[in-house]
């Protein structure tokens, strides 16, 4: 197991933390949200940098192609549905948010079975990042970025359906014609 397999390994390892200290007494523990939001950051860096030390030293393995992506994904919703329980989101955001993952990985099961690899693209990584950050600041809960915390979360939103259509759009003749 290389180096990047075991950065997103940890990054899985890292969410029944995350989540504990995010929900431990309803979210109402300062100094818990506070060690919830770096495990958080904690478990997104790795995600940073598990891809470009893969690319960098050639260290791309099927494991990693498999998991990273999964392990972004168990992050991010288990984050997202935490926060539905503190009820900092709404449910229907979030479910708007995991559904978009469900229909592309569904697309790259189908794209896989046909022997194609369907790379993630900007529009993706651009959600991925303002997700993040807009978990981030909902945790932390800061009264001064309330706004900005507002927008980032907005703005998440609003890529993931971009990047959603996007996918569809670039990737349509996987479900149409059984490849690319």
């Amino acid at each position: 197991m290389n180096l990047p397999n075991k950065l997103t390994t940890l990054r899985v390892l890292m969410i029944p933390f995350f989540v504990f200290f995010l929900l431990w007494e309803d979210g109402e523990i300062p100094q818990f949200r506070l060690i919830a939001a770096a495990l958080f950051v904690a478990a997104s860096l790795t995600d940073l940098l598990d891809g470009k030390i893969a690319r960098k030293y050639n260290l791309v393995t099927n494991f990693g192609k498999f998991m990273d992506p999964l392990a972004d994904k168990l992050l991010v919703c288990s984050a997202l549905i935490g926060l539905i329980e503190l009820g900092e989101l709404p449910a229907w955001m979030v479910i708007i948010i995991i559904s978009r993952e469900f229909i592309i990985s569904g697309f790259r099961l189908v794209a896989s079975d046909n022997g194609v690899v369907i790379a993630a693209s900007y529009w993706g990584k651009f959600k991925t990042t303002f997700q993040m950050i807009a978990v981030i600041l909902l945790i932390l809960e800061i009264p001064a970025l309330e706004t900005v915390t507002e927008i980032c979360v907005w703005i998440a939103l609003a890529l993931t359906v971009i990047s959603l259509a996007d996918y569809i759009a670039k990737n349509h003749k996987v479900l149409t014609e059984g490849s690319i």
